[in-house]
């Protein structure tokens, strides 16, 4: 799932214009790599949980944008696996 998770957030990155093409799993979503803005981070979130159905609290926004990609993915794919396991 996390290869499939991978090809979705930088879709989306894309989608919103960023330039990913020399983006890769250790790439930092804040200043030290693509510098989202808080917007696109939301934006990010909303897709996430409107596809995985993982949802990211508000209060989790400023977290979120200090990971990287893979940070990002790791956290999608663990939480929708916990959501999967707690609805069994």
């Amino acid at each position: 799932m996390s290869a499939e998770v991978e090809k979705f957030i930088i879709e989306a990155l894309k989608n919103m214009n960023y330039d990913v093409s020399e983006v890769t799993g250790e790439t930092p979503l804040g200043p030290a790599g693509l510098d989202l803005e808080s917007l696109s981070v939301a934006e990010i979130a909303i897709q996430v949980e409107d596809t995985y159905g993982v949802k990211f609290e508000e209060d989790e926004m400023e977290t979120v944008a200090l990971l990287t990609v893979s940070g990002l993915v790791k956290e999608i794919v663990d939480r929708a696996a916990a959501a999967a396991a707690a609805a069994k």
